[in-house]
């Protein structure tokens, strides 16, 4: 057999095999599809507008999920945007930049940024002028797949996802022209004293799907590197520039040399876990917000309160696997509001330890956080006004139209969706030093009679500037260049 022969019989090897993914991959895409409109795949309640959203939300996964399966290398990272305009979900917040990039816990990093202005950090003034760094930045190292991606609530068990370790902007040391860097190891290396993550944690019991059972090992290295940076001042804030270098074992040197060439193997294997990973996302967060949040209604065999109240919050929460996660210094609250066109929420937040960040937002019901940019939406600890006359207390009205009020939540027209108050702590006080939040649905034309005489005003002048600032900053976010 000659070489053109050869070729010939490798190609068509390649093309069976390739063509197989590809129809795995759209039998796969067929069933997250399904996640929009199928009852048995609890998906949101079939309105008009939902299921339009529904299309576009399947559609984010599949813009991140190309980004994962076909440019993930651990040896070679990037961070990218978890979540951005395109792709929102998981009840997203609105203040955040969510960034995330592969690893393997086994190697070293290098991470490199520079911050602006920065005092807030320390807890001091902010500057009066000039750009600032966002009001709150972490990174958190973890073992276990992304939230969702297994496509079943089962990944949540305990032991499932690891965190290895995490550093935020309270603790970050950075230089004096505005520069830092953090190393990520094993184990931090003799003599180093600078910023570090350990990507190892040995656990107290094996991972719970191992095969090996109670003799599987202890030791975890993580698998993916996953942070957010938080705004406050969407006028001056401005994002902290990343970079990420794998370092070479062998001569602490930066890896360079370009990855092996792409191969019909792998090209089929990306293509599977592309597919795969839409379909995961699309039914894991279905369950979620059915089966965990209780968002349609109590769980058969459940006792007391559904877990998102309509109407109401739950009480705070610490993050952890009833909140998918979600960043490991927040405390959580929640609840659905459902809103006829003449009707109101009046909500009430009372701050007693002040957070190191603060935010309120709103999402569909898939978890998409409503169009911040256009509308406001989401309100933080810079942009609510407190009470004039008790400065720990924050009024709310969540509406369809403006009241008049300085922190009004647009709806944006949904008549039912998620609410989002959340608070980063760095050091969580004690449970009973958390934050409260309660709501009460009044109808709209007796807005002010259930608001104190303190909460702030608003003119139509003074929004549309708001909104202004709001449309900029979010250019400036999510910027391509």
């Amino acid at each position: 057999m000659n070489s053109d022969d050869r070729n010939r019989d490798d190609s068509s090897g390649a093309r069976e095999m390739l063509r197989a993914a590809w129809d795995r991959m759209l039998e796969d895409l067929a069933r997250a599809r399904d996640a929009i409109d199928v009852p048995e795949l609890m998906p949101a309640p079939p309105d008009a507008r939902n299921l339009a959203e529904g299309y576009r939300y399947l559609m984010g996964y599949v813009h991140s999920a190309v980004e994962r399966a076909f440019f993930e290398d651990p040896l070679r990272p990037h961070f990218r945007h978890a979540i951005q305009l395109v792709n929102k979900a998981t009840i997203d917040n609105a203040d955040a930049i969510y960034f995330m990039t592969r690893i393997d816990g086994h190697n070293t990093y290098v991470i490199r940024g520079r911050v602006g202005e920065h005092g807030h950090w320390r807890g001091g003034q902010r500057a009066q002028t000039g750009t600032l760094a966002p009001q709150y930045m972490i990174f958190e190292v973890t073992d276990g797949c992304l939230a969702g991606d297994s496509g079943s609530l089962a990944e949540l068990r305990p032991g499932v996802k690891t965190q290895t370790g995490r550093l935020d902007s309270t603790t970050l040391e950075v230089g004096a022209d505005g520069t830092f860097e953090i190393l990520l190891a094993p184990e931090r290396p003799q003599g180093h004293s600078g910023n570090f993550i350990s990507t190892h944690r040995r656990v107290s019991y094996p991972h719970p799907d191992d095969p090996a059972g109670s003799d599987g090992p202890l030791d975890r290295y993580a698998c993916s590197l996953s942070g957010r940076q938080l705004f406050h001042d969407w006028e001056r804030e401005e994002p902290v520039a990343l970079t990420i270098t794998c370092i070479s074992d062998s001569a602490d040197s930066e890896i360079i040399t370009g990855p092996p060439a792409y191969t019909p193997q792998r090209a089929a294997d990306e293509i599977r876990r592309f597919g795969g990973l839409v379909s995961g996302q699309m039914r894991f967060w279905n369950q979620f917000y059915t089966i965990l949040l209780e968002t349609y209604g109590k769980q058969p065999g459940k006792t007391g309160e559904r877990f998102m109240p309509r109407n109401r919050f739950n009480q705070p929460n610490a993050a952890s696997g009833a909140t998918g996660g979600g960043q490991s210094t927040n405390i959580y609250a929640g609840g659905v509001f459902e809103l006829d066109e003449d009707e109101a929420l009046v909500i009430a937040a009372r701050l007693k330890v002040q957070p190191d960040y603060s935010g309120f937002s709103m999402s569909n019901l898939w978890g998409e956080s409503l169009d911040f940019a256009n509308h406001q939406s989401s309100l933080n600890g810079f942009q609510a006004e407190a009470d004039r006359d008790d400065p720990a207390t924050t009024h709310y009205v969540v509406a369809h139209r403006d009241p008049g009020i300085a922190n009004w939540l647009d709806t944006t027209g949904h008549r039912e969706g998620f609410l989002s108050p959340r608070w980063s702590y760095s050091s969580k006080p004690p449970e009973e030093l958390w934050p409260t939040i309660a709501a009460k649905k009044v109808r709209f034309d007796e807005i002010r009679d259930h608001l104190p005489p303190g909460v702030p005003t608003i003119t139509a002048e003074q929004r549309a500037e708001r909104i202004r600032i709001r449309q900029m900053h979010v250019q400036r976010r999510y910027r391509p260049f």
